[in-house]
């Protein structure tokens, strides 16, 4: 019993250190040693159930990593802190449970099976579960183990198979680890191993995109409004003056962006006196700008959190991926009472119809998102071919000075070398940021200062694989390694 609370322990210190390997720390050598610390303990450890280590490295990590939850539900739901802390620990509980259904999947799979086949099933099953999370109860893929990667060779995976390719090559090389350290077929293991990475490094010299223009410059008006005055009616304009006045010193941009709803008002209650006096400006100085507003629908009654460009042809881009109890409350009729107790601002938009998140910005089509929608590289390949860049708006004020802003910049990085586009990052606190088409950050804005951070972008053209064929390719080729091995099982005779 002893023992396998050391174990336990062991699991759940593996799992928390995982933490450091993803942004602001980005040491991304400790995923693979956490992963194998984990995998170990399912190949080889026999007294213990492998879904309780696994649940133990949940616990760790996203425990951990994503208790910058409380933030928000404690500044800004209307609840105290110490249920804050309780929700954001439901919520690391629930994400770990997706661990140990992982253990629970990998220990049967694998019993009385040749090694070499645990080789492909243990990271098929670690990256199976871990696109579930993207979609299960709306979808959550933070701290997917590819994103650790984003600084290291096997980054290089992305363009081809997304951040999941690079995440079941990370397993991969864990998963190989373990054999070497259990002294079991340490050749293959080894040539393997050696293999996974020098593929890396040669598609880290291979670009897929190539340039389809000239350099557009590009201004970020990053307000630094604070989350708590930010839709306060005696803050408006203060609100509306700042950035128009920030905007006034940069008319010789080519695009000038504003962050995810910078405008704390109506579409139509500002039309007139503020939006199109701007669009004239704009017009004026030949060059547009992107602003961040909701918008209500005078037919139906519906509110969009949207994206309106302004100097050409007004065009709106309205967010499709809505936070489930951030933007909206799932079973709305059964939940109501508790929407009205938390008092989230903005907390009841609705779905837009399906279109295209496209908008001819600085004559280019350009792919758009809003805030948690570029956690989802299969929604930002939609905008692809088209696009020759990419623009993400978003206002991480909620999470306040914690891990979230880092992380969800290292999720934006992802996606700009998955599509191998450019992607600019327009936030209200920060991190603001240009990403070049390999995921590098060319410029970024420190947080919580109140600036215009301008830079170039180069549209771009083509396609990578993976804009091509999405994730569906690898996840064909292991639900049919998992699905081989489950029939298999089913008629292999009891011993």
């Amino acid at each position: 019993m002893k023992k396998q609370s050391l174990e336990l322990l062991l699991s759940f210190l593996a799992g928390a250190a995982m933490v450091l390997a993803f942004a602001p720390f980005g040491y991304w050598f400790i995923a693979p040693f956490s992963l194998l610390l984990l995998f170990y303990q399912w190949l080889y450890n026999s007294r213990l159930p492998a879904w309780r280590s696994g649940l133990a490295w949940g616990l760790g990590c996203f425990g951990f990593g994503l208790f910058w939850l409380r933030v928000s539900i404690d500044l800004f739901g209307n609840v105290s802190t110490p249920l804050a802390i309780l929700a954001a620990l439901s919520v690391a509980f629930i994400m770990a449970l997706f661990i140990a259904l992982c253990g629970f999947i990998v220990q049967n799979l694998c019993k009385n099976r040749q090694p070499e086949w645990c080789l492909l099933l243990l990271p098929s099953s670690w990256v199976l579960i871990e696109w579930s999370r993207h979609w299960a109860f709306g979808g959550f893929p933070w701290l997917s183990v590819g994103y650790s990667q984003m600084d290291s060779l096997l980054s290089a995976y992305a363009p081809l198979g997304g951040v999941l390719l690079v995440s079941f090559m990370t397993a991969a090389s864990a998963t190989l680890m373990a054999y070497l350290m259990a002294g079991r077929k340490r050749i293959i293991a080894a040539v393997l191993l050696l293999a996974i990475w020098s593929m890396a490094a040669l598609l880290s010299q291979y670009s897929w995109t190539q340039a389809a223009g000239t350099a557009l410059k590009v201004s970020l008006i990053q307000g630094n409004i604070d989350q708590a005055l930010k839709w306060l009616p005696s803050q408006k304009q203060k609100t509306l003056d700042l950035y128009a006045g920030l905007t006034q010193h940069h008319w010789n941009s080519d695009l000038i962006i504003w962050p995810e709803t910078a405008v704390p008002g109506f579409y139509h209650r500002l039309r007139d006196d503020f939006l199109l006096p701007l669009a004239s400006d704009a017009r004026r100085h030949d060059t547009q700008i992107v602003l961040g507003l909701p918008v209500k629908d005078p037919d139906n009654g519906h509110y969009y959190n949207a994206m309106l460009s302004l100097g050409g042809k007004p065009e709106f881009y309205f967010k499709r991926h809505l936070v489930p109890f951030g933007e909206y409350l799932p079973l709305k009729r059964l939940l109501q009472p508790l929407l009205q107790w938390m008092q989230i601002p903005m907390s009841d938009f609705a779905e837009p119809p399906a279109s295209p998140p496209l908008m001819q910005l600085a004559g280019y089509p350009v792919g758009l998102s809003i805030c948690y929608e570029d956690a989802f590289g299969s929604e930002i390949i939609q905008a692809l071919p088209q696009a020759a860049f990419l623009i993400n708006a978003s206002n991480d004020g909620w999470f306040g000075d914690s891990l979230a802003p880092h992380q969800h910049l290292q999720m934006a990085r992802m996606r700009a070398l998955e599509t191998g586009r450019y992607l600019i990052r327009s936030t209200n606190t920060g991190v603001s940021a240009f990403i070049d088409d390999k995921g590098r950050i060319k410029v970024e804005a420190p947080q919580f200062e109140q600036l215009v951070l301008s830079s170039s972008i180069i549209p771009m053209s083509g396609l990578t694989p993976y804009a091509r064929r999405g994730d569906w390719p690898l996840l064909g080729l292991l639900l049919l390694i998992i699905g081989w091995a489950g029939f298999s099982g089913l008629r292999r005779p009891k011993a």
